[in-house]
């Protein structure tokens, strides 16, 4: 029997804000809190982990992201931080000389934000023709619903000036012409970039790999597949069954395409196996604010023509998903970004359950959901899952998007506090990187990158922002039983960090470091 007795340094249990002087784990579970004298006393033989001032707390835990997506990333050419169209090219014309990319190989990007670029557009694929005009190019914008491919890449995709937008979608065409321009949005770029040939599965493993250490690295034990498809779900499971997945990893499946894969595998639903199972669904109602795809009830700021972004789905069709859900008993994450496509969600639950069933949906990224849409949410038992991130990295663009007074509600943290509606915190990676300690900042600071302070009245204390990535989210997941706080008899899952956040300044959060992070009593990283 393995017993650890962990003391000196502040000990954050997060149970009603309370602090412990010394901790006793065995056998990967929390048994008992207490001082250090008497935890040391009752077992001599326990091995001691002495914090030497630092700070122990619950790890945390990924309400929303894609783990099978940010492994693929490893692969990709990275495009963030791109500020002209020019450096794209270079960046993708230096990969193919420096990988010795064959012609006809694909190569893929991920990670360039037009708002960022000097010419507030995206690449067209006569640009990305001149970075590889051998290869079929396909980039990623970094918010994963849009993009750009080349001549190559569309000739592969089968795209022609005679191809309809897909519903829910649009394919960019060159001015005057239904010539298609290489710009992809939403079903036309996410449903397209399925075709793309995979890596090895030993490439793919390695991958994996890569994605768990950079998790483990921000103090992550539990996280989230938010899109699981056929080829995800084979890496997933090929990785569980192989003792590979050293993270909790709970996949939604998408349940326009593959509802299937839930009823073909049902040893991995509801419970883990090899560290991998099954929380439920996943649909997409809408698009993404800072790419003006997102639903919203009322025009984009400056839009002269009315325009408001649109659905992913008829009343109808959104209906028989939660219909199924609802009778297959299974929780449903939902993304929705407008606070129209966050309103037909609620309209279709209040339609079809009328009422709180125990099921926990889960509204992903809920960023410009109202205060009246919240009071309601409450009275279904629907979570808000805010990826209030967005406050820094594109809220000078949502200023521009939807005006002050919108833009300023963006990821109401504290209004869903006061509605009674439960709350998580996200990073959607690979979309950013999924830094937890960055996310409790934004929720606490809520400023953007030009120093602009968005909403100050949505701000949490630091208290409830981190019960955003720790207990809430335990609730999301149905394991607030086991995880999410320190708790004699949940597991202890656990990270060290070098200052105690409830004690520093609240501009410095974003500069605490995990220097450990620990799964059911056993280090899996520490900072060297």
């Amino acid at each position: 029997m393995k017993r650890t007795v962990y003391y000196g340094g502040d000990i954050l249990t997060l149970e009603g804000g309370g602090r412990a002087e010394a901790l006793l784990v065995e056998d990967g579970v929390i048994r008992e809190l207490g001082t250090k004298e008497a935890l040391l006393a009752s077992f001599p033989g326990a091995e001691r982990a002495d914090l030497r001032g630092r700070t122990l707390m619950p790890s945390f835990i990924d309400p929303h992201s894609h783990i099978t997506s940010c492994a693929q990333t490893f692969g990709l050419v990275s495009l963030e931080g791109c500020r002209e169209i020019a450096e794209v090219v270079k960046r993708i014309a230096d990969y193919r000389e420096k990988g010795r990319v064959k012609p006809g190989e694909w190569i893929c990007g991920f990670g360039y934000d037009h708002n960022d670029l000097k010419e507030r557009r995206h690449p067209g694929r006569k640009a990305l023709d001149r970075a590889a005009p051998d290869n079929p190019v396909l980039i990623s914008h970094a918010s994963g619903h849009m993009g750009a491919v080349n001549s190559a890449a569309l000739r592969e995709l089968g795209i022609t000036a005679d191809t309809p937008d897909p519903d829910g979608g649009r394919i960019g065409r060159e001015d005057g012409s239904r010539e298609p321009d290489g710009y992809l949005e939403e079903t036309a770029f996410i449903s397209r970039s399925n075709a793309v040939p995979l890596p090895s599965e030993e490439e793919r493993f390695r991958q994996m790999e890569m994605a768990q250490d950079a998790y483990l690295r921000y103090g992550i034990t539990t996280a989230q597949d938010g899109l699981t498809r056929p080829a995800e779900w084979e890496l997933l499971k090929g990785m569980s069954e192989a003792g590979k997945l050293r993270l909790d990893v709970v996949s939604y499946l998408d349940q326009k395409q593959c509802p299937g894969l839930l009823r073909e595998n049902p040893e991995w639903y509801g419970r883990y196996r090899g560290n991998l199972r099954v929380g439920g669904y996943k649909i997409f109602l809408d698009g993404s604010p800072q790419g003006r795809t997102a639903w919203m009830s009322e025009p984009y700021e400056g839009a002269a023509d009315g325009y408001r972004g649109y659905p992913s789905y008829t009343d109808e069709q959104l209906e028989a998903f939660v219909l199924q859900a609802v009778d297959e008993r299974v929780q449903q994450l939902v993304h929705c970004n407008g606070d129209a496509a966050c309103g037909q969600l609620i309209d279709a639950y209040q339609k079809v359950a009328g009422g709180d069933l125990g099921l926990r949906p889960v509204m992903i990224h809920a960023q410009l959901v109202r205060e009246d849409q919240l009071a309601e949410m409450a009275k279904l038992g629907m979570i808000a899952s805010f990826f209030v991130a967005h406050t820094w990295f594109w809220g000078d663009v949502h200023l521009k998007n939807f005006g002050a007074a919108r833009a300023e509600k963006i990821s109401p943290a504290a209004s869903a506090l006061q509605a009674g509606a439960v709350y998580t915190f996200h990073q959607d990676t690979p979309v950013i990187q999924p830094d937890m300690l960055f996310t409790v900042w934004c929720a606490v600071n809520r400023r953007t990158r030009a120093g602009v302070a968005l909403g100050p009245e949505e701000r949490l204390s630091v208290t409830d922002a981190l019960r955003g990535v720790t207990a809430n989210a335990a609730f999301q997941y149905f394991e607030e039983d086991r995880k999410g706080t320190i708790r004699a008899g949940k597991r202890a899952d656990l990270v060290v960090l070098d200052r105690n956040p409830l004690d520093v300044p609240a501009e410095e959060l974003k500069n605490l470091r995990v220097l450990a992070t620990i799964k059911a009593g056993e280090p899996l990283y520490r900072k060297e």
